[in-house]
């Protein structure tokens, strides 16, 4: 193959520096994040329990920044543009401090199944998935009933809480379902950028995690703090919580993480196989 010729002769030295500052190709980004994954789905269920109870805890603060936000703040139509802010807290938490957290799996592990297409790779995806999920809920149910009967804050931080709360459980089914595909798949698109991102990594997950927030697209593992906390507050019903909110909240980040993201970037890379 020629080799490629570049603009104005430029040095040896200036080639590889070229090079060093190309942005990674689409198959470098599949790789790095597969590579990943086949290091997660070596972990036994124990390690991932732990990894995931700690996410669903440290999720819980994003839930208690934008509060604490919304409660600093008058009650106006812009508040939101600053509140929610406080909602990219726990996810940089989690993903900074490489906590388990379920919608980023949506993309990690299922890039391998994509690529191996075997049953074994399959179940151990799944393996991961169930342990993941059930640790990151079982944490922001601790978070979210612990926080309210603890009662640390004051009646105007109280009343934000219970606010913000109130947001995850309020939209019926569809509505959920279909904001909850757009969460699993910004979530998951933050997964694939972080990867090129290097020194601006912070910056991708405050980006995309706010856009999250101030869309009120809905989260599985956010939005359980949210409604852990209302249920203890006895605001709304277990009933409403799994079938409002849970329920389509779960099938919609799936489908935006899996469909909308593992499957067209696994699509774009695998001629180059």
């Amino acid at each position: 193959m020629a080799k490629r010729k570049s603009q104005g002769q430029l040095s040896g030295e200036e080639e590889e520096d070229a090079v060093r500052r190309s942005a990674p190709r689409a198959a470098v980004v599949f790789e790095a994040i597969r590579h990943e994954a086949m290091d997660e789905l070596e972990r036994r269920n124990s390690a991932l329990f732990w990894s995931g109870l700690a996410a669903g805890l440290s999720m819980g603060f994003s839930f208690i920044a934008e509060a604490l936000l919304e409660s600093a703040l008058a009650d106006t139509d812009w508040r939101p543009l600053i509140s929610k802010l406080g909602y990219s807290v726990g996810f940089m938490i989690v993903i900074l401090g490489r906590q388990q957290l379920f919608t980023e799996n949506t993309l990690t592990p299922v890039i391998h199944v994509l690529q191996e297409r075997r049953i074994a790779v399959l179940l151990g995806a799944l393996r991961l998935w169930g342990v993941v999920l059930g640790a990151n809920v079982l944490g922001t149910l601790i978070f979210g009933v612990g926080l309210h009967y603890a009662d640390v804050f004051g009646a105007a931080q109280s009343a934000a809480l219970a606010d913000v709360a109130g947001h995850a459980v309020a939209a019926g089914f569809r509505e959920t379902f279909f904001s909850a595909i757009l969460a699993g798949w910004l979530i998951a698109l933050m997964v694939w950028l972080l990867p090129a991102a290097e020194t601006a990594r912070v910056g991708v997950i405050i980006i995309i995690t706010y856009l999250v927030g101030l869309g009120g697209f809905s989260h599985i593992i956010a939005g359980s703090v949210q409604a852990a906390y209302a249920l203890a507050a006895g605001s709304t019903t277990l009933g409403t919580v799994l079938g409002s909110f849970f329920l389509p909240t779960l099938l919609g980040n799936i489908i935006g993480g899996v469909a909308l993201v593992a499957a067209l970037n696994y699509a774009q890379v695998s001629p180059e196989d």
